[in-house]
């Protein structure tokens, strides 16, 4: 199945799944069949903290159109942020989208996972991750915690590259979260979030949103094709 991307928002997490779905395919004898469309990350940002929903599925639907163009069959957004408008694109895609939430529930189900400590963007967290996974408590920072996770991430993302102080910032008050709130692990509610955790000893148990997203993509696409 030839798959499309939304990218761009960041760049680091469009890497992330342009790699991880090649090796993902090739563990499964499959070739990767991808067309990647970018997206302007200020634009969605600033859509984002408006609330305008209609206004940035609108943006998305032209480039799922773009994608469907190049021979795309399905489609999907590399980013948790992106995902606030997912319902209204979903509405009105010309393609099937395959969406984060729905993989990222069934893999923390599978896992026994039911209270998660969640860092990522401000409106990641303060709505818990839009309201999509009902069956999951989440904890969030607060106060300066909050400021300094989503003002990390933000920089990070568009950067696409991390820096100590951000990553230190992430385990931290990833630690916090465990420690104080009794998180049995924390969700990387950010696609980016890969640029400081990917490799590295945090301390505690994560829940990739990105790695899971990128297998729910690999195992639709080797099954369609």
């Amino acid at each position: 199945m030839h798959i499309g991307l939304i990218g761009g928002i960041g760049p680091g997490a469009t890497d992330y799944y342009y790699k991880g779905l090649i090796r993902a395919l090739a563990q499964r004898g499959k070739d990767l069949d991808l067309t990647i469309a970018h997206a302007d990350a200020p634009t969605l940002i600033g859509n984002l903290g408006q609330g305008d929903n209609a206004g940035q599925a609108a943006i998305f639907r032209k480039l799922v159109g773009r994608l469907q163009a190049a021979g795309a069959e399905t489609a999907a957004i590399t980013s948790v942020a992106g995902h606030f408008c997912v319902d209204e694109l979903i509405k009105i895609s010309p393609l099937p989208m395959i969406e984060i939430f729905g993989a990222v529930e069934a893999a923390m189900t599978a896992r026994g996972l039911t209270k998660v400590g969640l860092i990522g963007t401000r409106q990641v967290m303060e709505s818990s991750v839009y309201g999509k996974l009902p069956t999951v408590e989440f904890v969030t920072p607060a106060g300066v915690d909050l400021d300094l996770v989503h003002q990390s991430y933000v920089d990070m993302a568009m950067a696409g590259q991390v820096t100590e102080a951000q990553r230190e910032a992430f385990f931290t008050v990833g630690s916090r979260l465990c420690e104080n709130h009794g998180a049995e692990a924390i969700m990387l509610g950010g696609t980016d979030l890969f640029l400081a955790f990917d490799g590295r000893d945090c301390g505690f148990d994560v829940v990739d949103c990105a790695q899971i997203h990128i297998d729910a993509l690999a195992q639709a696409a080797a099954e369609g094709s």
